[in-house]
C-alpha cells in the first residue's frame, strides 16, 4: 500500500504542471503572484562546458551589452528559474574546491559544517577563513537572445542563462514595483513581458550590472503564436539542476574538501550541528592567478552572485590540473 501511495504521489508530482501552450496563455494572469511568492521564500547543474548556456561577451575594457528575453517555465515545471548555492575557494595545498552545496537541496554540506565550527570558535582569523569559503547564490533561467552583437549567431536562439542576486533583484523590482505609478510586470511572460538590456561595466576590477534594465512591455514576436509555441517547445528543463543526481554525495564532498585542505586525517572530526550559512554578497574580482590547480571534473563552473561574468576565469581553472 505504501509503495502504491508513493508511486501515485510521484506521478502526481511529475504531472503537476505539464501544461500545454494554450494553458500557459490562459493562466498567465495568475503567474506573477506565483513568481513573487516563490521568490520571497528562502528557498545546479554546473554549466562549464555546457553549450546550452549563454554568457555575455565583454570587450577588453570589461564592458558588454546584449538584449535578452526571460522565458516562462517549461512543461512539467512550476517556476521559470531555479536557485542553487555553491562554494569555490583555494586551499593551502594550492588546489581548488569548486562544488555545488548540498544545502541547495536541503541537506547538510561539509563546507557549511566546517564554516560553523570556524565561526563558533570565536577567533577572528577563523571567521575570516569561513568568510573566504562562504557559499554563493546562482539562478538559472531560459532566455531568448534578442541581440548579441559580439556573437550574432546566438540571436533568435533559446539558451540557459545563469545569473546572480543583482539581476534577480531587477526581476523582482518589475514584478513587485515599489511606487504607485508603476505597473507590475511579469518579465517571463510571452505577451506581457519585456526585453532585458544587459549592460556590463568593469568597475574597480569587478563586473557591475547596475545599468542593466528592462525595456517597455512588448509581446514577443508581436504575439505571433506559431513562433511563440516554437520557442516554448525549445525550453530547457530546469529541475535537473536541483535533482539529487546532480550533486555529489556528502562523503565524496567531505573527502574532496580535506584533500584540498591537506587534512585527510581529519575527515571525521566535524559534526553535523546547525550550520551557520555564510553567503557571498559581493562580486568576485575577475583577475585570475597565472597558474592554479583546479578540480579534475570537466563540468566545473563557478560564478559570483552576479551572473556568468567570471565564467572565463573559472573555465581557465577547470582546464588546469
Amino acid at each position: 500500500m505504501v509503495a502504491i501511495i508513493q508511486r501515485n504521489t510521484k506521478i502526481q508530482r511529475n504531472t503537476k504542471n505539464n501544461m500545454s501552450f494554450e494553458q500557459l496563455k490562459q493562466n498567465r494572469s495568475a503567474a506573477i503572484n506565483k513568481l513573487i511568492n516563490a521568490a520571497a521564500k528562502d528557498t545546479e547543474k554546473k554549466s562549464y562546458g555546457d553549450d546550452r548556456f549563454w554568457t555575455p561577451t565583454v570587450d577588453k575594457a570589461g564592458n558588454g551589452y546584449a538584449i535578452i528575453r526571460f522565458l516562462p517555465a517549461g512543461k512539467g515545471e512550476d517556476l521559470p528559474w531555479i536557485k542553487y548555492w555553491d562554494h569555490g575557494f583555494k586551499g593551502p595545498t594550492g588546489r581548488w574546491y569548486i562544488e555545488n552545496s548540498l544545502t541547495s537541496i536541503g541537506q547538510n554540506d561539509p563546507v557549511s559544517e566546517m564554516n560553523t565550527q570556524l565561526w563558533n570558535s570565536g577567533r577572528e582569523e577563523d571567521k575570516e577563513t569561513a568568510r573566504m569559503r562562504k557559499r554563493r547564490l546562482h539562478h538559472v533561467s531560459n532566455i531568448l537572445v534578442v541581440s548579441d552583437s559580439a556573437n550574432p549567431q546566438n540571436e533568435g536562439k533559446v539558451f540557459l542563462y545563469k545569473y546572480g542576486k543583482k539581476i534577480m533583484d531587477k526581476v523582482m523590482d518589475v514584478m513587485q514595483p515599489q511606487f504607485q505609478d508603476e505597473k507590475p510586470v511579469n518579465p517571463f511572460d510571452f505577451w506581457g513581458g519585456a526585453n532585458f538590456k544587459l549592460k556590463i561595466r568593469n568597475f574597480e576590477g569587478y563586473r557591475n550590472y547596475d545599468k542593466s534594465e528592462f525595456d517597455s512591455q512588448t509581446e514577443l514576436f508581436g504575439g505571433e503564436e506559431a513562433k511563440l509555441e516554437a520557442i516554448y517547445e525549445k525550453l530547457n528543463g530546469l529541475n535537473e539542476f536541483i535533482n539529487q543526481e546532480s550533486y555529489k554525495s556528502y562523503a565524496d564532498l567531505k573527502k574532496k574538501l580535506y584533500e584540498v585542505l591537506g587534512e585527510e586525517q581529519l575527515a571525521n572530526t566535524f559534526s553535523t550541528d546547525t550550520q551557520v550559512e555564510l553567503n557571498e554578497t559581493r562580486e568576485v574580482k575577475v583577475d585570475a592567478p597565472a597558474a592554479v590547480a583546479a578540480p579534475a571534473q570537466s563540468d566545473v563552473s563557478l560564478d559570483t552572485e552576479d551572473d556568468g561574468d567570471t565564467l572565463s576565469y573559472f573555465a581557465k581553472l577547470a582546464q588546469q590540473g
